[in-house]
């Protein structure tokens, strides 16, 4: 794999690692994967704080994909970029169309671990070429995730997508993170993705970045919810809260959800 796909690791370290742990969120999946794959993280990749954080990160989106699946009951779900998350697995998909998106290496990866069914497609596919939307022949209502991916763009090619599921879908709801400018520039030396071999990342400095014609910008959604810092104890979050959850924090990532216009 190159840099860019190795980067689907660190989250599953961290998954794996608070679902150990007990903490945030179950993901008996990410733990097989990381047991069996036995991938060397090395640095600041396969820090603990990093593993708290990429926990929290992928409990948030969970807790959005449960609402809105709630609210938008007839929508298929995309959850672009899946790496081997198993998020159809810890959101109970029941008779609900849903599709991971990955490049094609990462998806031969995941068919090692995961089985299709008539509801659960993977699609090989590149976020930056929308031309895979064509195998998806639903187009009512789309609820979309990227969780870890934007930075990968950028924002003419964020543009490109969301104005690509906007013209597909009768409707969007989409929820991304993504950098600031300043945690990009950071980036090229202080990144734990540089462990792995990617060395360009991409950030924005308003969420209207990526607001067009078709699509606009919704809420801002903390990253951190004080519900799951307080699962840590004593001086881990005490260490956390300086460290993910304090204003340093907010000048790099933010979260953001946008619907088609």
């Amino acid at each position: 794999m190159n840099g860019v796909n190795k980067t689907l690791y660190i989250p599953l370290y961290g998954k794996a690692y608070v679902s150990r742990r007990g903490l945030f969120l179950t993901d008996k999946k990410a733990e097989e994967i990381w047991e069996t794959e036995g991938f060397e993280l090395r640095g600041r990749s396969r820090s603990k704080w990093l593993a708290f954080y990429m926990g929290i990160r992928s409990a948030v989106f969970d807790g959005w994909l449960k609402a809105k699946l709630g609210e938008l009951r007839d929508a298929v779900v995309i959850h672009i970029g899946c790496g081997m998350d198993a998020r159809a697995q810890r959101v109970a998909l029941e008779g609900r169309r849903w599709y991971d998106v990955d490049f094609p290496e990462v998806i031969e990866e995941r068919r090692r671990y995961y089985a299709e069914t008539a509801d659960y497609t993977m699609l090989e596919g590149d976020a930056r070429d929308p031309s895979w939307l064509s195998y998806i022949k639903e187009n009512g209502s789309a609820i979309v995730l990227m969780e870890g991916v934007s930075m990968y763009l950028t924002t003419p090619e964020m543009r490109r997508l969301t104005d690509s599921l906007c013209a597909h879908f009768d409707s969007v709801a989409l929820l991304v993170d993504c950098y600031s400018t300043f945690a990009a520039r950071m980036s090229k030396r202080r990144n734990p993705v540089n462990d792995v071999g990617v060395t360009e990342v991409h950030g924005i400095d308003s969420p209207d970045a990526y607001v067009g014609e078709r699509l606009a910008f919704v809420s801002e959604h903390n990253m951190t919810p004080r519900e799951y810092v307080n699962e840590l104890c004593g001086i881990e979050r005490l260490i956390f809260s300086w460290l993910y959850a304090g204003g340093i924090s907010k000048r790099l990532y933010r979260l953001y959800e946008y619907k088609k216009a």
